[in-house]
């Protein structure tokens, strides 16, 4: 992948890759490449991602996937899983200033984590991007959804660029994650752009899974379900992809602030 040249455009995709294993069973992170470089989105928001240390490069998915794209990454670990690591990955094709990983888990229910990374836009503007897997119970939903609405996370006083807050919400209904995000953050009309509401499963799509919420600096141009013969059958989901403009000016690399939670990229 080249960078884009039109630096007031910016092409943002979700996608849970199930552990990269299709609907066939098996696990192929090539083929999910496949997907991602037809989508050829700038930033890539992935849920789902195994990272195993092995002499077989995909088994570390992240690093795979990054490295056949030609993109930067970076994974929020959120448990241990067979030999490894399972978590959030956010890749993309500019550079990574920050990033943190936030655990939203709560008890009893599996850990879940929101992988936040600034990345660094043509310019040197600042996009935050919060990179969010929810948990299935309607209760864990709530409680992690306080959690991410508050001044430590979505609110927190050091961000200052704009944001962009997608992934894998498990939310089919309004429930309170669509609620209190829809107080701040822009939130699509999917019937408006895909003449449909729901976005999973790929194949049938019956419940509305996959979600992208914005701030007013970014203009949506463009929202599709990326539906193609290989994207049917490498996951149990469809990448959700958006094309923003950015409508409004943004502060510069040099005004932000990090956090002692947070750790600054290496250039």
């Amino acid at each position: 992948m080249t960078k884009p040249n039109n630096t007031n455009r910016i092409r943002v995709a979700t996608y849970n890759v199930h552990k990269c294993r299709g609907l066939d069973g098996r696990v192929r992170p090539e083929r999910l490449v496949d997907v991602l470089r037809d989508v050829d989105a700038d930033i890539i928001a992935l849920q789902e991602v195994v990272r195993i240390s092995s002499d077989q490069p995909e088994k570390d998915q992240a690093k795979f996937m990054a490295a056949e794209l030609g993109m930067n990454f970076h994974f929020g670990e959120n448990r241990l899983h067979k030999g490894g690591t399972y978590g959030n990955a956010l890749l993309s094709r500019y550079p990574l200033h920050a990033t943190c990983n936030y655990d939203i888990s709560t008890s009893g229910r599996e850990p879940r984590g929101c992988l936040r990374v600034d990345t660094v836009l043509p310019g040197g503007a600042l996009l935050h991007v919060f990179n969010i897997h929810m948990g299935t119970a309607f209760w864990e939903r709530r409680k992690q959804a306080r959690k991410l609405v508050s001044p430590k996370i979505l609110h927190h006083t050091e961000l200052t660029g704009p944001r962009i807050v997608l992934g894998d919400f498990n939310e089919w209904t309004r429930g309170l994650t669509t609620r209190l995000l829809r107080e701040h953050f822009v939130a699509p009309d999917l019937r408006q752009h895909l003449n449909r509401s729901r976005t999973y499963p790929g194949p049938l799509p019956f419940l509305h899974l996959d979600h992208i919420y914005f701030d007013p600096a970014l203009r949506l141009n463009r929202l599709t379900l990326h539906k193609t013969r290989n994207s049917l059958l490498a996951s149990d989901h469809l990448p959700l992809v958006a094309d923003f403009s950015l409508t409004a000016a943004t502060p510069v690399l040099e005004s932000a602030k990090s956090s002692d939670n947070c750790s600054k990229v290496a250039a």
